[in-house]
């Protein structure tokens, strides 16, 4: 095997079950929940409600979840989307008389309703064997007692330093006595853990219909948000069909739009057309066409995705086979494109959590689940310790897009869990944090572990690149010097990045043999991601 897929875990392997998670304590504690009878979506929950404390400027009580969930008995495949909407009164109108010209970064105005809570719920009710009650008692006691603080944490506090402080209860939390914990100290969060406690007892409707939801719309009222108590009763999630295609024999499948799913299924319809064990793994040709194959992917995505409840998205149209083939001839194999249009249907017609699991009766799970960018809107609720995701940031302020942000509209999301079937089950589960990185980073896996063989480990720690809205490449430097010199000289933007780079993700895979029955998985060293198997 080439030297690109040298590594530094082994692949574990397992016989009964599996979880991959992105925090040690996260992957214990579903680990505990396998161990103790409860099924795949029991033990998936289980490890987010633990991420939720111990990831604090990635996921929480605050932001959206998605989830695909395979049962083996019934041999289904359900998609959840548990992303919220925009206030009835965030209009374009309301946005404009503020000044902006753009949805804000941070604030009161960046955030959409928190659907996490009730997609936790929604899973539990239709696929799980536990409660939501007996699952927060995995990660109560880190709120409450605390967890040690981690480099990138600590990286993530630096950055956002002034604005949790301005915050005030956001800084009163993440930053005690106005200064960035050391590593190894201990991070105590006691309101989430009071929140936590009001969910055990009243469940999500605690805070779509009780307190936690009234303390909400207080404190935005406070500081001039647009939430109502009628826009937390009126969430709900929504089960949709997978949107999928095929691939070299697989099936691949994810979730169809509000999701970006979309443009991961686009880009390996393009990369299918092509032989990519006919180059090097780590050529200059070969990644070329993979850079270009996302942008015409992304160009697509960017003009056509959003709410589909409120504006159409020609999703077949999108996931055709001619679409792939006319993009593919528009790839100069010698030349990165400046940029390129998207294809007219009209007429006729960064910061995230990942986990996956399969359980002993092979019910298998991916869930993703976010504050969208690092501690979200960085607007903490005071007396109930929820910090709001800023995934209003997904909508456009332009009227004639697709994607215009509306009342009780779902923004454009980046969140895409992944699966890939072969006969119908579960063959390979993967997927990553990473924002705009997510889809470039799931089609390096999928190409690693299908066309090049890799294992699951190999696929993870593999150099990886990741192409940017600016224009920029960014590139490990484990790649060969004349690969990087190779596409500079076809006119990419190279920039070369440290070797195990937390920008490129925190991936994880779980592949399923079933011929003898046994689990590999493979967890990526660039953030805190684990795998635990029996």
């Amino acid at each position: 095997m080439s030297h690109h897929f040298a590594t530094h875990r082994p692949t574990l392997m397992s016989t009964r079950w599996m979880i991959t998670a992105d925090h040690p304590l996260a992957v214990q504690a579903g680990a505990a929940v396998l161990e103790s009878g409860g099924n795949a979506v029991d033990a998936a929950i289980a490890a987010n409600l633990v991420l939720t404390v111990v990831r604090p400027h990635m996921c929480g009580i605050g932001g959206d979840l998605f989830m695909l969930i395979h049962m083996a008995a019934k041999g289904t495949l359900d998609a959840l989307n548990a992303s919220g909407r925009a206030p009835a009164k965030a209009s374009l109108d309301a946005y404009r008389e503020l000044g902006y010209k753009s949805v804000p970064e941070t604030g009161i105005h960046a955030c959409t309703v928190p659907g996490a809570l009730a997609g936790w719920q929604a899973a539990l009710e239709k696929h799980g064997s536990m409660g939501l009650d007996t699952l927060l008692t995995r990660a109560i006691p880190y709120a409450e007692k605390g967890f040690p603080v981690y480099p990138d944490l600590v990286n993530a506090l630096k950055e956002r330093q002034a604005l949790l402080l301005a915050d005030g209860a956001a800084g009163e939390t993440f930053l005690p006595g106005g200064k960035v914990p050391q590593v190894g100290q201990l991070m105590v969060q006691p309101k989430l853990a009071r929140s936590y406690e009001a969910f055990m007892e009243n469940g999500p409707d605690a805070f779509y219909r009780g307190r936690l939801g009234e303390s909400l719309v207080a404190h935005s009222e406070a500081i001039g948000g647009f939430f109502s108590e009628t826009d937390l009763r009126g969430h709900t999630v929504e089960w949709v069909t997978p949107t999928t295609t095929d691939y070299r024999g697989y099936t691949l499948a994810t979730h169809p739009p509000n999701s970006q799913g979309i443009a991961l299924l686009m880009q390996a319809n393009m990369l299918e057309i092509h032989d990519p064990v006919a180059m090097e793994v780590d050529s200059a040709e070969l990644i070329h066409l993979l850079v270009e194959a996302k942008k015409l992917a992304f160009v697509h995505r960017d003009a056509y995705v959003c709410d589909p409840a409120v504006h159409p998205v020609p999703l077949a149209r999108m996931l055709s086979k001619t679409l792939a083939k006319d993009c593919v001839r528009l790839i100069d194999p010698d030349r990165a494109a400046a940029g390129y249009a998207a294809r007219d249907f009209t007429r006729g017609g960064d910061d995230t959590v990942y986990l996956t699991v399969v359980d002993a009766d092979g019910n298998a799970v991916v869930l993703i689940q976010s504050l969208y960018e690092a501690f979200g809107s960085c607007v903490m609720v005071p007396e109930t310790g929820m910090v709001l995701h800023n995934r209003a940031r997904g909508f456009t302020l332009d009227p004639s897009h697709p994607n215009v942000l509306a009342p009780d509209k779902r923004p454009y999301h980046t969140l895409h869990p992944a699966m890939i079937l072969k006969d119908g089950r579960p063959a390979i589960l993967l997927g990553t944090p990473g924002a705009d990185g997510q889809t470039q980073t799931n089609i390096q896996l999928i190409m690693d572990l299908i066309d090049f063989k890799a294992d699951p480990q190999q696929a993870n720690e593999a150099p990886r690149w990741r192409s940017n809205p600016d224009g920029s490449l960014l590139m490990e430097n484990r790649f060969p010097e004349k690969t990087i010199d190779a596409l500079k000289a076809k006119g990419h933007h190279v920039r070369v990045v440290e070797g195990y780079t937390e920008v490129m993700g925190s991936s994880q895979v779980i592949m399923i043999d079933r011929e003898t029955g046994v689990l590999k998985a493979g967890a990526d060293p660039r953030r805190q991601a684990y795998a635990i198997g029996k």
